[in-house]
């Protein structure tokens, strides 16, 4: 680490940490895969819905694909693809509010 990072970290007073908070943008990683879980085609399906439109609030350009489902699913697993890294990450910063 260099000393000009060393020198503006804080030291949080109240438990004596200090840590650094940032993501990385990757070119080419556009996809952010979503799991949800319930019981049956129809509650999947209406809970992923959810971050599609997120999804489609952040760019309504994306592409999505979900596993198969059936009356007995319990899980689904979905694909959605936004035009840029940086779409992406503030698409997984704002679903993480739909996860609660």
């Amino acid at each position: 680490m260099s000393e000009a990072i060393k020198e503006n970290q804080e030291v949080c007073e109240a438990c004596g940490c200090a840590a650094e908070m940032g993501f990385i943008i990757k070119s080419g990683d556009e996809v952010a895969t979503v799991q949800v879980f319930g019981q049956g085609a129809d509650t999947l399906n209406a809970e992923f819905e959810r971050y599609v439109d997120l999804a489609k609030n952040i760019n309504a350009n994306i592409q999505f694909e979900t596993s198969p489902v059936d009356e007995n699913s319990t899980e689904l697993t979905g694909r959605i693809q936004f035009e840029c890294s940086a779409e992406k990450i503030i698409f997984e910063l704002k679903s993480r509010s739909l996860a609660r």
